[in-house]
């Protein structure tokens, strides 16, 4: 939007497919609260080989029916955030936050610069006014002592802790930490302690230019909790209105997703995004490892490039081996009609339990044609297409912004919010900075190339 392509490691795939809102209607299975549903289908970048789209959705909860909620503001309230975009754009939007809780729920506010004060006790929202007046009165100025003030804010959290209630600090800042505990390992380290304790953590960015992303996002991933990134006021309309289940619920914690390829199928295979996320195999069963949250209505889509055995290419990208048999360049089986492509397993812990909960879901057939597939899954894989072009991913060969375009837009569906119309315009934009109809930034080096695994 500002007439710039962003950097390339700033672009996370994961997020952008999951900023937009799938499907909603699956059939829940008993005794959970997420659901799971996978397709594939072949890859339109390269027909030889197929797109498993992974769906993982939480259940939703009325928001009348939630519990109780004690959360804690926590503002950065530095010189960085004076400008327009950042304290009186949080301003806004936690006032729009306010004005869905109710008289169950209790909020504090602590800011923190050059030191740290709680701007406003614990206070029940039956006093509106008193809260959205402490709101109103935050002001902009002098350094970011960000761990004096999340001190702070947990204290207040666990004085006020509500037995199987919300409790919540939510974080505001563009990141700039420069006073205190600044190093990322020892706030993160910080942030996990309090975690343990039962007290979730939302974690919002606002700003451009010095926004220390992945400061936040590792802030949110070590808080049990979840993170947005905020650029107007419709962006926080949507964190705080339209997603505030997702946002402020949290209905599954240490979600994990495993895929077991069936070798007799698949010869390789590689997961677009979630560079940052990857668990080691063994991971997967031990609950000690902390994993990711999904909140009330929330959704997760994961997409996986798939070479079937006997399609020439996968050999290209991957080592021969020496202790097992080579379903790439050996004459493999072939699977009988109808056997399984793959398993996909999941694991998460339902909110208020510590001992994790087993779903799985076996995938026995692939649409033969793209253009038979869902819109949802259409549109999310022009999301990861637009995203490797932005990455210069060699993956998608030759594809451009245009054929990103032409998915999308025979992909709109109920366009839910106006997001996948919005998308389009995004799309169009970044093909103006590339210079053309056909772009894809020149490939720096064909040895990226290794993403696939067996």
């Amino acid at each position: 939007n500002s007439g710039r392509l962003p950097p390339r490691g700033a672009v996370r795939i994961e997020e952008l497919i999951n900023y937009f809102p799938y499907e909603k209607a699956m059939e829940k299975e008993p005794g959970h609260s997420l659901m799971l549903r996978a397709e594939i289908a072949p890859a339109p970048w390269h027909p030889d080989h197929l797109l498993l789209r992974v769906l993982l959705r939480a259940e939703e909860i009325p928001w009348r029916e939630r519990a109780a909620g004690n959360l804690v503001f926590l503002i950065d309230v530095s010189g960085s955030m004076r400008h327009a975009n950042k304290l009186p754009l949080v301003k806004s939007s936690l006032e729009m936050l306010v004005c869905r809780l109710d008289e169950r729920d209790r909020v504090a506010i602590v800011t923190y610069a050059g030191n740290s004060r709680i701007a406003l006790p614990p206070t029940t929202v039956d006093n509106r006014e008193v809260i959205l007046h402490a709101i109103r009165g935050m002001r902009a100025g002098g350094a970011t002592h960000a761990s004096a003030g999340i001190e702070d804010a947990y204290r207040l959290a666990e004085q006020y802790l509500v037995r199987g209630g919300n409790n919540r600090v939510v974080l505001c800042s563009d990141g700039d930490f420069n006073v205190g505990v600044t190093d990322r390992g020892s706030l993160v380290r910080m942030i996990g302690d309090k975690a343990r304790r039962g007290i979730f953590l939302t974690v919002l960015g606002f700003g451009m230019g010095n926004l220390k992303d992945g400061t936040l996002e590792e802030l949110s991933n070590r808080g049990d909790g979840n993170y947005a990134y905020i650029d107007s006021l419709r962006e926080g309309h949507r964190v705080f209105v339209e997603r505030v289940g997702g946002t402020m619920l949290a209905v599954a914690k240490d979600t994990k997703i495993q895929i077991e390829f069936n070798s007799a199928r698949v010869s390789a295979y590689r997961l677009i995004g979630y560079e940052n996320r990857c668990l080691a195999a063994w991971e997967f069963n031990d609950d000690r490892k902390d994993a990711g949250e999904v909140g009330a209505g929330d959704s997760v889509t994961a997409l996986y490039e798939i070479v079937p055995v006997g399609v020439d290419g996968g050999a290209a990208w991957i080592a021969p081996l020496n202790y097992q048999p080579d379903p790439v360049r050996e004459k493999a089986p072939v699977a009988p009609a109808g056997h399984e492509w793959l398993t996909v397993k999941v694991r998460y812990k339902p909110n208020g339990i510590d001992r994790s909960v087993r779903m799985e879901l076996p995938v026995v057939s692939a649409r033969s044609k793209f253009e038979e597939t869902t819109d949802d899954f259409r549109f999310s894989v022009a999301v990861a297409l637009f995203g490797m072009i932005l990455r210069d991913s060699p993956y998608c060969g030759e594809a451009s912004m245009r054929l990103a375009r032409d998915i999308a837009r025979g992909a709109q569906g109920r366009n839910q919010g106006g997001y996948r119309s919005e998308f389009l315009f995004l799309v169009d934009q970044a093909a103006m900075l590339f210079g053309g109809d056909n772009m894809v930034r020149m490939r720096e080096s064909i040895s990226k190339l290794g993403e696939y695994r067996r």
